[in-house]
């Protein structure tokens, strides 16, 4: 009397259709056994999510989203605000591609060091904000 019987996937093994037949029956979604949750259906009890298996207990995360800065290049600023002397840059990162013209103060929430460097050479002055 045989105790242990063998698994029926392991006599397809080497097998290029695994006893469907032709190559072309299993091609298709439907034999890829699904995304993410699937097979968590009427009766697997298996794959439930941590809501459904603790109600009450969910996990709350909270997180933590830093404010997204809009960026300006020099050149851009020298271009937009001729004339001024004062600008007010709040939301914005300044950049150091390009060359400032003139002397200008600049309010800016962020700079980045290159930025700073290339200001104070043009005799220009930037306060920086953190919010």
């Amino acid at each position: 009397m045989k105790t242990k019987k063998r698994m029926k996937a392991t006599r397809y093994r080497g097998t290029h259709t695994h006893g469907r037949g032709s190559k072309k029956k299993a091609r298709g979604k439907g034999h890829r056994g699904g995304v993410g949750k699937a097979g968590s259906g009427k009766r697997a009890d298996h794959k439930k999510n941590f809501k459904i298996n603790n109600p009450g207990k969910e996990k709350k995360v909270r997180k933590i989203i830093a404010a997204k800065l809009k960026t300006i290049n020099l050149r851009d600023i020298s271009d937009r605000f001729k004339g001024k002397k004062e600008v007010d840059l709040a939301g914005y990162k300044v950049l150091s591609l390009g060359k400032l013209k003139e002397k200008i103060t600049i309010k800016a929430s962020a700079a980045s060091k290159s930025t700073i460097d290339k200001i104070k050479k043009a005799g220009s002055d930037i306060t920086l904000s953190t919010k």
